[in-house]
């Protein structure tokens, strides 16, 4: 009895162990997700390729506009042949006036400053003549912009030189720089785009002049176009880039010439397929500064990744890269 007392209390110490083995089983730290479930979890980009093997991304709309991917519509455009020129801003000489004392004297009044505005008629200087001893006034023959003052308060004023030059800005010449391999491909009439470097929209013209005579210190001839001014944008004197379209052609299908990005050898564009962008290989015709034509490959209407494209691709190789 004694023996089967003893075997008893055992039996019970080996059961109770047993089921506190099972509830740390039960109750104890998980083993760590995976890498896959992690890369899940922190990222809603991801690739995959369908069933011709092109690579595809999938990106969200949050994704896509915190990425600054710029989509934009397959759509025809005119491609153009262009020449760029470097130029300046100069006053229109054929509107510009040399406002001269009539007879020397003193300078009594000075009504007009430097950028000031003038219409016609306004006083501009009184001036005492050493001749008669007696003031006169001087007065702007037309509406304009004081560009330049000769004379000072109490100064003595010559009718050999111009107290003041004032210019009528509404319409100003710009004058570019044409080298001579270049001349014979610039004519009169032909379409410009200026580029002002002042972040604003390039302003349209055509070319009214080119030159008959060059510079012998540059050797080039300049080339001229004479543009509105409406809102005083244009000031003579500032640097700009001209564009002369020397030829143009209307094509079908073009896009972005920035949207194209190479993978594995191949021209391919990112283009927006629901949630996805898909890697699409094309085949290109020609092309200008900003666009080129789709002869393959692309349709008309089709949404496609133009600016930061290269972030699609970027995203492509990372993540091929991490499952390598």
């Amino acid at each position: 009895m004694r023996k089967l007392g003893i075997f008893a209390v055992v039996a019970g110490l080996i059961a109770v162990t047993a089921v506190g083995y099972r509830m740390m089983a039960t109750d104890g730290p998980r083993p760590p997700a995976s890498q896959a479930e992690k890369k899940g979890e922190a990222n809603d980009t991801q690739v995959e390729k369908d069933e011709h093997a092109a690579d595809r991304v999938i990106m969200s709309d949050e994704r896509v506009a915190a990425a600054k991917i710029v989509l934009l519509k397959v759509q025809p455009a005119t491609l153009s042949n262009t020449l760029l020129l470097n130029g300046v801003i100069r006053a229109n000489q054929e509107t510009l006036v040399q406002v001269t004392p009539r007879f020397p004297g003193v300078v009594r009044k000075l009504q007009k400053r430097i950028g000031d505005q003038a219409r016609k008629d306004d006083l501009m200087a009184t001036i005492e003549s050493n001749q008669s001893l007696t003031s006169y006034e001087l007065k702007a023959p037309i509406d304009g912009t004081v560009i330049d003052r000769q004379v000072s308060l109490g100064e003595y004023a010559s009718e050999q030189k111009p107290a003041f030059i004032l210019a009528d800005l509404s319409a100003v010449w710009v004058d570019l720089s044409v080298y001579v391999q270049d001349l014979n491909r610039v004519r009169v009439g032909d379409e410009l785009t200026i580029d002002l470097g002042d972040g604003g929209a390039p302003v349209s013209s055509r070319i009214s002049y080119v030159s008959p005579v060059g510079s012998s210190d540059t050797q080039s001839a300049i080339a001229r176009a004479v543009v509105a001014n409406p809102d005083g944008r244009l000031r003579p004197g500032l640097f700009v880039r001209g564009s002369v379209i020397l030829s143009s052609r209307r094509v079908s299908a073009a896009i972005k010439a920035n949207a194209l990005q190479t993978m594995e050898n191949k021209t391919v564009v990112f283009v927006r397929e629901g949630n996805k962008l898909e890697a699409r290989p094309v085949e290109v015709g020609e092309q200008d500064r900003d666009y080129v034509e789709i002869t393959k490959g692309l349709s008309v209407g089709e949404v496609y990744a133009a600016d930061n494209s290269f972030v699609v691709k970027a995203e492509i190789g990372k993540s091929e890269a991490e499952h390598e």
